[in-house]
């Protein structure tokens, strides 16, 4: 799970700063009057990118926890079983010489 979390999070850094990266190469360099970068179009283009990851990344988180609600349900089979605390009236009253 570490591993997928790193993973997006430099996938997610390199689609801010790769556009950007070529921004600052391309102004620094001598263009001619036929190569020039229309920055209107190219800041429009890196907003939907980002909105693509925004996306993307949203839909991985709701369907996270959909699986998580769904998966914990109170009529889920394995959940059917009180545990000990559910098991008491009063938690607070509960004994906690096991390893607490």
């Amino acid at each position: 799970m570490k591993k997928i979390i790193a993973v997006s999070i430099i996938a997610l850094m390199a689609i801010a700063l790769v556009p950007q990266l070529h921004f600052a190469f391309a102004q620094e360099s001598k263009t001619g009057a036929k190569q020039y970068i229309n920055l209107r179009a190219e800041v429009w283009n890196e907003f939907f990118r980002m909105t693509t990851a925004a996306f993307t990344v949203g839909a991985v988180v709701s369907g996270t926890m959909i699986w998580l609600v769904w998966r914990f349900r109170e009529s889920h089979p394995k959940n059917k079983t009180p545990t000990r605390w559910e098991g008491m009236d009063d938690p607070t009253t509960g004994s906690y010489g096991e390893g607490h």
